[in-house]
C-alpha cells in the first residue's frame, strides 16, 4: 500500500477593493513612493474599510472562492484550520465562526497563531491530519485584517501591511505529490522586537494603554530585517540540501511577502532567478497569514503537476521555516 502524503488540490483567495497606494500614504505620514518602494518593494496594499467586518470576512470570501473554483462541497470538509494573527475577538475562535458561515457543518475547527508564519505552520499541521489517514479534506485558511492593528501615523509600520485572505485545500495523495519535507523553527528571544504590548494577559486593555497607542504593532525594523534575511535563507537552503535539490530542480520559491530584499536574499541563496520567485508584495504589501496562499492564487495557472515548490516564511516571536511541496495538479 502506498504511503499517504498531503497534497494541495485547490486554492482560493480574496483581497478588499480599496487600494491604499504609496501616493495616498504620502498625504498621511512623512514618506514618499521612492522611499517605500526602494526599502520594501511595496507600491500599494488592500484595506478592508468596513468597520463591521473583520478577519473572518476575508477568510469566508477566500473559502467561497476556493469552493466555486474547485466545485468543493463545504459539507465534505473534515477540518478547518484558521491561521491568523488578528482574530475577530479574544476567546471565541475565529475559525469556528468561519466554518459555520461557509457551511462546513461536518468539520471541527481551531485557530493557529504564529504571526507571519501562521500559514506555514498550518501547512505542517494540515499535513499531519491528512497523513494520519483519518481525515480526507482539510481546509487551511490564512487571513488577517492588519489595518485593525496598525497606527497610520507610524511610518515604520503603516507602509508595510495590508489586508487579505487565502485558502488551500489539502487531500490525501498516493502518487508521491504533496508535502515532502519541512524545517520549522522558533526563538522566543525575538518577542520584544515585533509585538503588540497591550491587550493580552500581561497588560490588559485600559484607558492608559489606549491613550499610549499600545494596541498597535511595534516593530524594531533593523533587528527583524537582519534576523529574517539570514534565517529565511538558511531554512530554504537546509530543505534543499536535505532533499538533494538544486536551483534547477526548484520550479518556484513561494516566499512570505514581508520585504523584497528579504525575498531576494533567499532566492540568491537558493540560486534561483527572479522568474522562479512568486512575488505580489508590490500589489498587496504584507498580508501576514495570507501572503503564501495569495501567491498560489496569483500564480496557480503557471503551476504544473510535479513542480517542486519551496515555501518560506518569517514572523514575530520569532517564528520561521521552510516547507518543500511537490505540486499535485495542472490548472
Amino acid at each position: 500500500m502506498s504511503s499517504i502524503t498531503a497534497a494541495i488540490t485547490a486554492v482560493g483567495g480574496y483581497v478588499p477593493d480599496y487600494v491604499l497606494t504609496n501616493e495616498i500614504l504620502e498625504t498621511m505620514v512623512d514618506t514618499n513612493d521612492e522611499w517605500i518602494t526602494s526599502r520594501t518593494g511595496i507600491k500599494e496594499r488592500r484595506i478592508l474599510r468596513d468597520k463591521d467586518k473583520g478577519t473572518s470576512y476575508l477568510a469566508i470570501q477566500a473559502a467561497k472562492n476556493l469552493f466555486s473554483k474547485s466545485n468543493t462541497n463545504p459539507e465534505d470538509i473534515d477540518l478547518v484550520i484558521m491561521a491568523t494573527a488578528t482574530p475577530d475577538m479574544p476567546v471565541a475562535a475565529t475559525g469556528v465562526y468561519v466554518a459555520s458561515q461557509i457551511g462546513a457543518v461536518n468539520a471541527f475547527s481551531f485557530d493557529l497563531v504564529a504571526a507571519c508564519s501562521s500559514f506555514l505552520y498550518g501547512m505542517s499541521t494540515a499535513a499531519r491530519y491528512i497523513e494520519s489517514g483519518k481525515y480526507k479534506k482539510v481546509l487551511l485558511l490564512g487571513a488577517d485584517k492588519m489595518s485593525s492593528i496598525i497606527d497610520y501615523t507610524d511610518r515604520a509600520t503603516c507602509i508595510i501591511f495590508g489586508d487579505g485572505g487565502g485558502a488551500v485545500l489539502f487531500e490525501p495523495n498516493t502518487e508521491g505529490f504533496g508535502l515532502q519535507d519541512e524545517y520549522l523553527r522558533s526563538d522566543g528571544a525575538g518577542r520584544p522586537h515585533l509585538k503588540i504590548d497591550a491587550g493580552g494577559s500581561i497588560l490588559p486593555a485600559s484607558e492608559e494603554t489606549v491613550a499610549n497607542k499600545q494596541h498597535y504593532v511595534f516593530q524594531d525594523g533593523r533587528t527583524v530585517f537582519k534576523f529574517a534575511v539570514s534565517n529565511m535563507a538558511d531554512v530554504c537552503e537546509k530543505v534543499m540540501n536535505r532533499n538533494n535539490l538544486t536551483g534547477e530542480d526548484v520550479a518556484w520559491l513561494v516566499p512570505h511577502q514581508a520585504n523584497k530584499r528579504i525575498i531576494d536574499a533567499a532566492a540568491n541563496r537558493m540560486k534561483l532567478p527572479e522568474e522562479k520567485v512568486m512575488l505580489n508584495i508590490h500589489r498587496y504589501g504584507n498580508t501576514t497569514s495570507a501572503t503564501l496562499p495569495l501567491c498560489l492564487m496569483d500564480y496557480e495557472k503557471q503551476l504544473k503537476k510535479g513542480d517542486n515548490l519551496v515555501f518560506a516564511s518569517f514572523g514575530g516571536g520569532f517564528t520561521w521555516g521552510a516547507i518543500y511541496v511537490k505540486w499535485a495538479y495542472n490548472s
